[in-house]
């Protein structure tokens, strides 16, 4: 079974990764990258891409980004937390990631993290449209809030999510941080037994 573009699960089971100091870490780390890049990232790094050649009021992409980055956003909230069953945790992964991860933490207290979960994610997920009277757009800040309306850059939290995950991949790699490494540990070791919760 692939895990990553070119990638198959025996790659991740043959790793080494008893010891902090076993050089498998990085070729782990990097199948990581290689999924979450491969898959997802670098899809969406070309549909910016093409939809940034049309004028502004011509883009037509942001409700596939934004999907595709919650998608992200809560694998990476996943991993950081060691998850292997995420059913019926996805508003809390949400909320714990836009509220702590240092990109976002600042523009999405509780209460506006909470209002990004129903009405962006799980209004495009669920119902392919944004609840309420929020916006998705591809120029200015990341988030602004106009009255009731939340206006959210897509590109720009596109771009703060791929901080996150570069940073979490540094801190992957660094040996000292052993819980870290221990929850993704436990969340690849379940996707390379491609078990299906029932």
């Amino acid at each position: 079974m692939k895990i990553a573009p070119g990638v198959l699960d025996l790659d991740w089971k043959s790793l080494n990764l008893d010891t902090s100091a076993s050089p498998d870490w990085d070729r782990g780390i990097s199948i990581l990258e290689q999924r979450l890049r491969g898959r997802f990232a670098e899809v969406v790094d070309f549909l910016i891409a093409e939809d940034d050649k049309r004028a502004p009021n011509e883009r037509r992409f942001g409700f596939v980004i934004l999907a595709t980055d919650c998608l992200v956003l809560e694998t990476l909230e996943a991993f950081r937390q060691g998850l292997t069953d995420t059913r019926r945790k996805s508003e809390q992964l949400c909320t714990s990631f836009l509220t702590q991860r240092p990109a976002f933490k600042p523009l999405f207290p509780g209460d506006l993290a909470a209002r990004f979960y129903k009405e962006f994610r799980c209004g495009i997920v669920h119902n392919a449209q944004v609840f309420g009277t929020g916006l998705i757009w591809s120029v200015g800040p990341l988030l602004r809030v106009e009255g009731t309306r939340i206006i959210v850059n897509r590109t720009a939290f596109h771009d703060a999510l791929m901080r996150e995950l570069a940073d979490y991949l540094a801190e992957l790699r660094n040996p000292a941080n052993t819980d870290l490494r221990s929850k993704f540990r436990t969340k690849m070791d379940f996707i390379a037994e491609g078990k299906f919760l029932p």
